[in-house]
């Protein structure tokens, strides 16, 4: 992995060799016309504050009266025209950080003006304002610190008797006086590259504290979440594969040894020992055969392959022992990963229900809106289900938060009982 910011390039023994120096010497020069820039809308927003501060200090200090009203309207300009003030300069900030920091800094949705003065990122942005604006002082400093280290290594081609050139406290008349001011400024140009490098780094991470926060965590969240996505993908596509396996090999070669047995029951006596062995051979293999496909189905239904969601939960409606009614308004094919998760919730709830609800009547819905899928299951059993007690449903949910859905469960004493699933759709 290569550097990301000017504190990873300093700790290089090649620090000096590569470009970092500069690109930081290049933010740190241009931090004062910045601060410039957000220094002067921001004083004039102080002006009440600075007027009021005057009248404190003079000769006839300003009433009370005087005093709330100066401090109140400092306050409300601030409030008012503080963040549309520092948005612009939040923006050319999040620009010229990139210089000695890697990572690009997020901007944040913005949605009408009058609605940014309850975001966090809009008060996070004026405190940014008055950080920059600070920040021109230490800036200012080291620039002309860097000046004087360049006027003292040039200062041997500038000089001449007629014309000395002033270092400092210093003046340098002839080339010989000034050659010990020109090595000790280039002695000094690591020194100053490092300077620099150490204040654009706290300048950008105050940069990005404020502008940013949390802004490496909510990467790493993003990462992880879209790993995790990644994964049920490829464990889907895996039973996929696996179930097309056992449906185009094991499965027909079982039909084909069935045949076989088939043909062999007809050809010896049915009284014979070996026509009782070949009878209860073919019973048997018909049996596996029943209980592959049962398998095979519960692995990844071919329906939901072929057809898509909706034949799917009206083949689980079908196979269901307990009446299910299906309300699907689907109106194209989702994603896999979507479709897959969505049948497997309404096939969990459905066979908990046959099994410890004591239904008469199920209820399916599925629908899409705002790209979001939303499936349900109600039945009218005893309710009182508890995903402790194993009934699968934390699986499902799991499962669901992989791909960034939801899974609630509504299941009073008594009934009825409602498993909703939420899932966005890609």
């Amino acid at each position: 992995m290569g550097v990301r910011n000017i504190w990873e390039s300093t700790g290089q023994r090649r620090f000096l060799l590569t470009w970092w120096p500069w690109r930081a010497l290049s933010y740190v020069l241009s931090t004062p016309v910045v601060s410039l820039v957000a220094g002067v809308p921001l004083a004039v927003l102080c002006l009440p504050w600075a007027w009021l501060a005057v009248r404190l200090l003079g000769p006839a200090p300003a009433a009370l009266g005087e005093a709330v009203v100066l401090g109140l309207a400092g306050l409300v300009l601030v409030v008012t025209a503080g963040p549309l003030v520092a948005a612009p300069v939040a923006y050319l900030e999040r620009l010229r950080v990139r210089l000695v920091h890697a990572e690009r800094v997020p901007a944040p949705a913005r949605g009408r003006w009058w609605r940014w003065y309850a975001e966090p990122a809009a008060w996070r942005e004026l405190a940014h304002l008055v950080v920059v604006a600070v920040a021109a002082l230490p800036s200012a400093l080291l620039a002309l610190t860097a000046l004087m280290v360049l006027s003292m290594i040039v200062s041997p081609l500038v000089v001449a008797p007629d014309r000395p050139v002033a270092l400092g406290v210093w003046n340098a008349g002839t080339v010989a006086e000034a050659m010990p001011y020109s090595v000790l400024g280039l002695a000094l140009v690591p020194v100053v590259l490092y300077l620099v490098a150490g204040l654009a780094g706290l300048q950008a991470g105050a940069v990005r504290a404020l502008l940013a926060p949390g802004g490496r965590l909510r990467a790493e969240l993003v990462e992880v979440s879209r790993s995790r996505e990644r994964l049920v993908t490829a464990f889907e596509a895996e039973r996929r594969r696996i179930e097309r396996d056992l449906h185009d090999g094991a499965q027909q070669r079982l039909v084909s040894l069935i045949l076989q047995l088939g043909l062999a029951k007809l050809e010896v006596p049915q009284d014979s020992p070996g026509g009782e062995s070949v009878a209860a051979a073919h019973d048997q293999a018909k049996q596996l055969l029943t209980e592959l496909r049962e398998f095979i189905h519960g692995i990844h239904p071919q329906a939901l392959s072929d057809l898509g969601l909706p034949a799917a939960l009206q083949d689980l409606a079908d196979r269901s022992a307990t009446p299910v009614t299906v309300e699907c308004a689907i109106p194209q094919r989702l994603a896999g990963v979507v479709e897959g998760a969505g049948y497997f919730v309404v096939a969990e709830a459905l066979s908990n229900a046959g099994k410890h609800s004591g239904a008469t009547e199920i209820r399916v819905t599925a629908n899409v809106r705002r790209d979001v899928l939303t499936v349900e299951v109600t039945d009218n059993g005893r309710g009182g289900a508890d995903p402790a007690r194993g009934s699968g449903l934390t699986g499902l949910a799991d499962r669901a938060a992989a791909i960034g859905g939801t899974l609630s469960l509504s299941s009073p004493v008594g009934g009825p009982t409602t498993v909703r699933a939420e899932f966005p759709c890609r």
